[in-house]
């Protein structure tokens, strides 16, 4: 079927397109298979959420088993025992740095709740300066998802183009890419001038900006960029200086993805607000969160309705997702956290085999716990990086070698869940090096 055969809108899709829909009909570890029988490896985990494999059989008993209790009951003054245990796990893996633990269904709202908090957090300081904090600093790879305010605090793209008009206001500084630095550095004579324009900006007029939002160590969507910790660093000294908050967009990169439980904890560097979602309950069903610390919770924490901060939604604690949570929470620990270390170590020999075959055609070979990444070298010219459309060439080849990967314009990158077998990875790169030899 062609996108526009079917009675369902196939998002990130051409509607015209001439190209087939695959329709999915079962999923098991790294393999899925479509409705003619062809078995596929998901190489990027179904957009990073599969982080333990599909239909991993302790996420799904727990699920099964809570099907027999309870299903969903609203939040809005009442508690699920499911929710609290979440709650609970997840403030444990986060070293019980953070105090409180708010649900939605998703990155963009998990992102959005941070953002209204932080807006929020101030007001109810009740200082006259404090109540003019309504802005937020922002980086031009970032992408924080494609709600109203998730766009606002995302960095340009073709996603929000045609939305600018609708987003609230926001300062965009050039994003650190210790890849491809813009100030021309090197790791070893880095000063992290890349943060100057961040306390310049602040400097100039601290009172109007509530929060720094930023995707911790790599800016995912935007094309897999990595930057320096020493980036958090200078962001928590400015933080410091000027009592603002810094809010940790680790929808992708939380839950192991770097080799750690969250991006942050490579460094010292603790944010106000974290939110996380994909991973969190092992691809199985929705569920973002916010967490904020027990300083930032304490403005809310008043018997004044004033104070109170309004936000809910519909399936907000759902009893299956936080159940789903757990029991995902409980495999990384037990099982696939300790996979990582080794997934990496393949993804790096792998990779440097594969820029051997192709030295002058793959750029900024990297590795960062379970992502792998690289630039094909290109004079292709698109409106949008994203729309180059090399990627979308080699993504057809790999399909036609029972392989999914999504390609980044001309970034390519793996993301596979952390359990992928070796002969399964192996693959993924022997298609690439044949792709790659195509073009």
């Amino acid at each position: 079927m062609k996108a526009k055969e079917t009675k369902t809108w196939i998002p990130l899709t051409l509607q015209a397109s001439l190209d087939s829909i695959p329709i999915v009909v079962k999923a098991e570890g790294e393999f899925f298979w479509d409705k003619t029988g062809h078995r596929y490896i998901d190489g990027i985990s179904s957009w990073w959420t599969v982080i333990h494999g599909h239909r991993h059989p302790k996420i799904m008993e727990a699920i099964r088993d809570q099907t027999s209790k309870l299903d969903h009951f609203m939040m809005g003054g009442f508690l699920n025992e499911e929710a609290e245990a979440l709650s609970e796990e997840l403030l444990q893996i986060t070293s019980t740095r953070f105090g409180k633990v708010f649900y939605s269904d998703n990155g963009s709202n998990a992102v959005e709740i941070g953002l209204k908090i932080a807006v929020q957090f101030f007001e109810n300081k009740g200082g006259l300066k404090d109540r003019e904090r309504k802005s937020f600093i922002n980086f031009s790879a970032s992408y924080h998802g494609d709600s109203i305010g998730g766009m606002s605090v995302s960095g340009p793209s073709y996603f929000n183009r045609i939305f600018k008009d609708l987003q609230f206001e926001v300062q965009t500084l050039p994003a650190p890419n210790c890849f491809d630095c813009p100030f021309f550095k090197k790791p070893e004579t880095c000063k992290v001038e890349c943060m100057e324009a961040v306390q310049t900006l602040i400097s100039e007029s601290p009172e109007r900006f509530a929060g720094i939002v930023v995707e911790p160590l790599v800016f995912g969507a935007a094309g897999m960029k990595f930057y320096d910790k020493k980036v958090l660093d200078k962001l928590a000294e400015i933080r410091k200086q000027y009592e603002i908050l810094l809010i940790f967009d680790e929808v992708f990169t939380g839950l192991g993805k770097t080799g750690e439980q969250f991006a942050y904890q490579h460094s010292q560097v603790i944010p106000d607000i974290l939110a996380i979602a994909k991973g969190l309950t092992g691809g199985t069903l929705p569920l973002g969160a916010t967490l904020v610390t027990s300083q930032v919770y304490e403005a809310f924490d008043s018997i004044d309705p004033m104070k109170a901060f309004f936000h809910a939604h519909t399936m907000t604690g759902n009893a299956l997702a936080c159940r789903a949570g757990i029991a995902s929470l409980q495999v990384l620990q037990s099982e696939t956290f300790a996979q990582i270390n080794g997934l990496s170590e393949q993804l790096n020999l792998l990779g440097n085999q594969l820029k051997s075959y192709h030295p002058s055609l793959i750029r900024d070979n990297r590795t960062l716990g379970s992502i792998f990444a690289f630039e094909v070298n290109s004079s292709e010219i698109a409106e949008d990086e994203y729309l180059k459309p090399i990627g979308k060439r080699v993504a057809k080849d790999l399909w036609e070698r029972g392989v999914c990967l999504r390609p980044l314009g001309n970034t390519i990158y793996i993301c596979p869940p952390y359990n992928i077998k070796k002969d399964s990875l192996e693959l993924i790169f022997d298609s690439l090096r044949i792709a790659l030899d195509r073009l």
